[in-house]
């Protein structure tokens, strides 16, 4: 008796709570193209996946994280106090040039509305670093450099627009996550 009571009491927080979110602020449903790039949404999955073509031999290949970090954001003067957050967003980027060929990886935090660039790799096909050498911090580069590799970024769709998109995507993907991952405890519970 005591086992079904203490059940029914989590079943009946779970719909609450799978109510209150879908009233609240109902997500919407996730696009599959964003610019020309494709969406793999990942349902189930903390992360998701951006393909496009680029010219006439370049795959580009993002994937992105789920909010991983932040950073507080001090308003009105009073540095003692954090009133805000920055979301944090880890987006790796791989650049492919033909069959064979070795791809150019970028390490990048996605920030609300830029992107940094973290690392620069040079990663075999098979995405295994083909050399011991994986180069210095991108902050110690020169800045004609740091300047010239973020155009290049730029001009293949990597850009603070893509930042804004996918800051608003996640936000959306991690309510959708939270009520799936509601609806299966709810599920759970109720099997007999």
């Amino acid at each position: 008796m005591r086992r079904e009571a203490f059940e029914e009491n989590i079943l009946r927080l779970l719909r609450y709570e799978i109510r209150y979110e879908l009233e609240r602020s109902p997500p919407t449903q996730p696009i599959a193209k964003f610019d020309s790039f494709t969406i793999d949404e990942r349902p189930g999955e903390q992360w998701i996946k951006l393909n496009k073509k680029f010219g006439e031999n370049e795959d580009i290949k993002v994937e992105v994280t789920m909010f991983d970090a932040s950073i507080p954001v001090k308003k009105g003067g009073d540095v003692s106090a954090a009133d805000d957050v920055l979301l944090h967003m880890t987006m790796i980027v791989n650049v492919h040039k033909g069959e064979g060929n070795d791809v150019l990886e970028f390490v990048c935090s996605a920030w609300p509305n830029s992107v940094e660039i973290c690392k620069v790799y040079m990663r075999g096909q098979n995405g295994i670093v083909d050399q011991p050498y994986v180069g210095p911090p991108f902050k110690e580069l020169d800045d004609e450099l740091q300047n010239s590799l973020y155009d290049f970024l730029e001009t293949r769709g990597i850009n603070d627009e893509l930042c804004v998109f996918l800051h608003q995507y996640m936000k959306n993907k991690d309510k959708l996550e939270f009520i799936r991952w509601m609806e299966k405890a709810k599920a759970f519970i109720e099997r007999k």
